[in-house]
């Protein structure tokens, strides 16, 4: 079966909630949408408020608080929001990328070895039962590898031991001042697996699954781009996956793959205006981006130094940026668009305003330095 790029764009949208909002409770959601990019506090809040009917922060204060989501170090050793339930397979199947990116480096420099890390992790994180703040953890560290090495031991640590970050408080739960939490134990690996870089066929093939549930179809190279796992492992855990999985033609003749019976909607589906989270997932969750950014666009949107901006979403892709400001919602257009569009634009900036209220009126203001460097183009003030 070939599936065309508006095909798979529709695919995309409907799988992240994105043709509709749903009414799901914030576990469901987060659920459906498999991971939700968590860099800046606000991007989870923002990004439910553009897939769930009637969602409210409150929802996911309470989520956060009661740890039914959670907040951690996982998918391109980045901070994703997920369902505590899909932790544990998702830390597994990242262990040995974790374990190469945090285990190296200014942790080796320091003289520490891996086997330094699997000593000081029982302890730490008995210490860490209750949350505790970077500080402590920092001092803790050093008390056990001296001070002179306490900075390097704890920035491996954090991104490789099974910690959650702990919420801090408003107005996103979760501040600059980051506090540590430990995993519940029954989320880390099963004793059977051996840990550091060997990989855990089963987790690994769970995350192949979600991710098909939430982003499929998907290539071999947007599995491992989404998690940052090398594609040999990714290839067998798809030929693993046998019948769980079937196979389909791209648009440029790469083979996909994808559930059956999972959701394609028709290429002609109607796909609503939105106005995107800085860092959404669907910007970075595959190796071919030009399945909802087209590519003269990247650049201006994806910047650098890793910063993505929040985007306009007009017809399942990328159009613009927006940005709040004193006087509303600054939407810039990177291409002509219908006085319709601009009227759905205009609406989600009212209901945008109105769920940010009083927590985040001035969200993602620190970014606002990308806005000098974009080309002319067409600006409004939604």
């Amino acid at each position: 079966m070939i599936i065309s790029e508006r095909e798979l764009n529709r695919a995309t949208l409907g799988r992240q909630l994105l043709l509709e909002r749903e009414p799901l409770t914030v576990p469901d959601g987060l659920r459906r949408v498999v991971a939700l990019q968590a860099q800046h506090p606000a991007s989870p809040y923002v990004a439910l408020w553009n897939r769930l009917a009637g969602f409210t922060p409150a929802e996911l204060d309470a989520a956060f608080s009661g740890r039914s989501a959670v907040k951690a170090t996982l998918m391109r050793i980045t901070l994703h929001a997920v369902h505590a339930e899909d932790y544990p397979a998702f830390r597994a199947a990242m262990r040995p990328t974790l374990y190469a990116s945090r285990l190296g480096g200014r942790f080796a420099a320091a003289g520490l070895t891996p086997a330094d890390a699997d000593a000081l992790l029982p302890d730490l994180l008995a210490f860490a039962r209750q949350p505790r703040t970077s500080a402590q953890m920092q001092a803790w560290t050093g008390e056990r590898v001296g001070p002179e090495r306490k900075d390097a031991a704890w920035w491996g640590l954090k991104g490789y031991a099974p910690l959650h970050h702990a919420p801090t408080g408003a107005p996103w739960s979760f501040g600059d001042r980051p506090s540590f939490v430990a995993a519940d134990p029954t989320g880390t690996a099963p004793a059977d697996v051996p840990a550091g870089r060997a990989v855990d066929p089963y987790a690994l093939r769970t995350l192949v699954l979600r991710y098909l549930a939430g982003f499929g179809p998907a290539s071999v190279a947007d599995v491992a781009q989404f998690a940052m796992v090398q594609r040999a492992p990714v290839r067998a855990a798809l030929r693993a996956l046998d019948d769980a999985v079937e196979e389909l033609r791209g648009p440029d003749g790469v083979t996909l793959y994808d559930l059956p019976g999972a959701l394609r909607p028709p290429a002609d589906t109607p796909a609503p205006p939105r106005l995107m989270a800085m860092w959404d997932s669907i910007l970075l969750a595959y190796a071919d981006r030009g399945r909802v950014i087209p590519p003269d666009y990247r650049p201006l949107v994806i910047r650098r130094n890793g910063d993505v901006l929040p985007t306009l979403l007009v017809d399942g892709r990328v159009a613009g940026v927006w940005r709040p400001t004193e006087r509303g919602v600054e939407a810039t257009a990177f291409r002509p668009l219908p006085p319709a569009v601009w009227d759905g634009l205009a609406e989600e900036a009212r209901s945008l305003t109105a769920f940010l209220g009083d927590r985040g009126p001035a969200v993602y203001s620190r970014y606002h330095h990308w806005w000098t460097k974009l080309p002319e183009a067409e600006v409004r003030m939604l």
